[in-house]
């Protein structure tokens, strides 16, 4: 590789500033108020892209720059549950391993659904949810919330109930105070009240029908055979967004706002993309198999759990050098990404 001018960054300046390893996920197990809560207390929370909605100040975030949407994960052994709440801006679920029920209401009464690996799910702001790992092994989802401020979680009434049984406090500032360390609400704030039964019935209720229109399933991508370019072996596929005239794609079945693109992408083995650079943020979730992005400065390989956000306008093309199909997903910036710009 040519020495880099200075002022200009390395290949490796790029990859410490833009690549996050499955590897070297670095998990907070207190990042909620449910973190006590017998059935919560295994389950690991992961601020990957901006601030997410952790509860917890020592939450780590990974990737700092702001990108209009947030990144994060979440991984839990068998039978862990994340108690029910709802969110201000839009949630949305990739399950990259394990298998996952997602409940819907106060107390799980409205409504669920059962998914797998590739599954997606958007669930609709002010609905009350919960999930929890019903495999045999350990699973692990990618995360993608709304908004550089995704805001604070709003949670079932029972979870306030259980967080004051085993010690901890939720301040209005979205952060905990944990009375078993002989903590105390610090002067100058104040507790969270809980949520009450009228706050309950503000919100929309979903039933299992309702949420299964919110959901696009892995082998749906698969059978349908639209977006494929067979000279190059790529496949595009919307799932969250409006439709795109310019690169020939639909709407996504989640073609509501949600404030990002979300698509499905696949590589078959010796498949390339021809070089190019987009005015949005783009981040990519990899699924399976192995995917080379190619940049000015040098290449790098990902893989399963990797994360990586390519710069705003920066060129790039990615290829598939192994002898498996590759799988990822693409979170773009905005509700109407514009196509990409080609460079060759």
């Amino acid at each position: 590789m040519d020495e880099a001018a200075p002022n200009e960054k390395t290949l490796d300046d790029i990859l410490a500033e833009r690549l996050v390893r499955y590897d070297d996920l670095r998990p907070c197990t207190t990042a909620f108020i449910d973190t006590r809560t017998p059935g919560s207390q295994e389950k690991e929370n992961f601020t990957i892209i901006g601030p997410g909605v952790a509860e917890n100040p020592d939450q780590y975030v990974h990737i700092e720059e702001p990108h209009g949407f947030n990144i994060g994960g979440a991984r839990q052994p068998p039978d862990c549950i994340n108690s029910q709440h709802s969110h201000e801006t839009a949630e949305v679920f990739i399950i990259h391993s394990g298998s996952w029920a997602f409940y819907l209401g106060p107390d799980c009464e409205d409504g669920e659904v059962v998914l797998g690996p590739g599954d997606t799910i958007s669930i609709p702001v002010h609905v009350f949810r919960g999930f929890k790992n019903v495999g045999e092994g350990v699973g692990y989802m990618f995360a993608v919330l709304g908004g550089d401020n995704p805001g604070h979680v709003t949670w079932a009434p029972y979870v306030f109930e259980s967080a004051a049984e085993y010690g901890l406090i939720l301040l209005q500032d979205g952060s905990l105070v944990d009375t078993m360390k002989n903590e105390t609400v610090p002067e100058g704030k104040r507790a969270m009240s809980a949520t009450t039964q009228e706050d309950v019935a503000k919100l929309r209720r979903m039933t299992s029908d309702e949420i299964a229109e919110c959901v696009v399933l892995r082998d749906d991508l698969h059978l349908d055979s639209a977006g494929v370019t067979t000279a190059t072996g790529f496949r595009e596929r919307p799932i969250i967004g409006a439709s795109s005239p310019g690169e020939g794609l639909g709407a996504g079945k989640m073609a509501w706002p949600h404030g990002f693109h979300l698509r499905y992408v696949a590589l078959n083995p010796g498949a390339r993309c021809k070089r190019h650079a987009r005015d949005e943020e783009e981040v990519i979730l990899m699924q399976e198999g192995e995917l080379t992005l190619h940049f000015d400065e040098g290449d790098v390989v990902i893989g399963p759990g990797d994360v990586f956000t390519v710069p705003v306008g920066k060129s790039r093309s990615f290829s598939n050098g192994s002898t498996e199909l590759t799988e990822a997903y693409i979170v773009r910036g905005g509700d109407h990404p514009l196509p990409a710009r080609l460079l060759e």
